[in-house]
């Protein structure tokens, strides 16, 4: 895992030894063995490569830079000052607790002072930090302050809707529930008709399109 830098948001990943991959399924086995079933039959005798490739893609953002991420912006906006919000980002994430799904939405939204950027990457930027063994409250911090850190706009607001499988499908067992954490920073936070706005704007029904 690689250590992020010390830019005064979230706490850096300590840098580690990784296990090899032989250890890794080994692990894989012995928790089948623990289960109670057994790792050498025919259906689970490929799964713990299957389970460490799927790891693999499920914590990919501990290998990607979030401020590197968003390091690439543009001055070319017509001295546009409104905010710019990209709403409905789907999000997959596992719970640091349980090691289960986290699935839900983000929106984000800022308000340029001279700069902008691509708006993948801030759906890049939702992605790197949920592909990270998280909680719904450091990884919506981690969306608005890493915004905030680099573009330094007037203002950021993120907020994430999610169901947590930790409490769905186990547990409590309480389904169709659904968590909702907000960061707003700056202008969002100070006024009061800016954030009434961005609330309008990614509440009701949603139509989609391309």
């Amino acid at each position: 895992m690689l250590s992020e830098p010390d830019a005064g948001l979230a706490s850096p990943v300590v840098p580690r030894k990784r296990p090899t991959r032989e250890a890794a399924e080994l692990a894989v086995r012995t928790l089948i063995e623990w289960a109670g079933d057994d790792p050498d039959r025919e259906g689970l005798v490929g799964t713990p490569d299957r389970v460490v490739r799927a790891y693999e893609e499920f914590f990919e953002g501990y290998r990607i830079d979030p401020v590197d991420l968003l390091g690439r912006t543009f001055e070319e906006t017509q001295d546009y000052g409104d905010m710019v919000v990209l709403r409905d980002v789907r999000l997959e994430s596992h719970c640091e607790h349980h090691i289960v799904p986290i699935i839900g939405k983000a929106h984000v939204a800022y308000v340029p002072s001279d700069r902008v950027v691509g708006i993948s990457k801030l759906a890049r930027l939702v992605e790197v930090y949920a592909k990270r063994l998280q909680i719904q409250e450091t990884l919506t911090a981690q969306i608005a302050d890493t915004i905030n850190e680099v573009l330094k706009p007037k203002g950021v607001a993120v907020v994430i809707e999610a169901a947590h499988m930790c409490m769905t499908t186990r547990g409590i067992r309480k389904p169709g529930v659904t968590m909702v954490t907000r960061r707003l920073i700056g202008a969002f936070e100070t006024d009061a008709e800016l954030k009434r706005d961005f609330l309008s704007t990614i509440s009701g029904s949603r139509e989609t399109f391309g």
